[in-house]
């Protein structure tokens, strides 16, 4: 579903953004990397070329990699963000998807852990560590007992988003216009109470609706 040919890597470590880059390379054959080690440099690189994926840290000398999830989704063609950090913590996770992250890595995983779960961004698949997939379906246990009812055509928008299709390819799909999709899509977020496409994909799964 996305091809990965830019990737932008926000890390204030020299040594780390290494590591990932060459992650990156065994999860993206070819892809091009581009490095940034502030958030002043990170606004600079995405204000200046198009990436199809970013790979941001939380915890920057001159701010927080919050920030940069933020500005990301302003952009005309935003990229797919995903965290990469050592904050396992609900604080950092949450406010991380409300920023617009679509996956949440721990840098404490292996190498070939962290490549299998980028990969799976071509397919519509949430990068997220096990131990923050667990968190998030903790999270959302307390409402576990009710199933959420939707409408056919929301079901249908579900389906597409929770599999990575873009507004624009969900619309294409389902042959409606992209604002009746981000209409449909403001309704779906509301009634499963998430904020994203991550915890709305999880949200579905936990209650049988894909």
């Amino acid at each position: 579903m996305t091809s990965i040919r830019r990737v932008l890597i926000l890390d204030d470590v020299a040594q780390t953004r290494e590591w990932l880059a060459a992650i990156i390379a065994e999860a993206f054959s070819g892809a091009e990397v581009a490095f940034a080690d502030s958030v002043a440099q990170a606004y600079q690189r995405l204000d200046a070329s198009a990436f199809d994926l970013a790979l941001i840290d939380l915890g920057l000398a001159d701010g927080s990699g919050t920030e940069v999830l933020s500005r990301a989704q302003t952009l005309p063609e935003p990229p797919l963000c995903v965290v990469t950090t050592i904050f396992d913590d609900d604080r950092h996770l949450f406010s991380a998807l409300r920023a617009g992250a679509q996956g949440y890595l721990l840098k404490d995983r292996p190498p070939q852990e962290l490549a299998g779960a980028l990969s799976g961004i071509v397919t519509g698949q949430p990068p997220l560590s096990p131990a923050i997939a667990r968190r998030l379906l903790a999270h959302f246990a307390p409402a576990s007992q009710e199933v959420v009812s939707l409408t056919p055509r929301e079901r249908d928008v579900l389906l597409l988003v929770a599999k990575g299709y873009t507004v624009a390819e969900t619309a294409r799909s389902l042959e409606l216009r992209p604002s009746t999709v981000a209409g449909y899509v403001k309704q779906v977020y509301r009634k499963l109470q998430v904020s994203n496409r991550a915890e709305a994909a999880l949200a579905a799964q936990r209650q049988g609706l894909v």
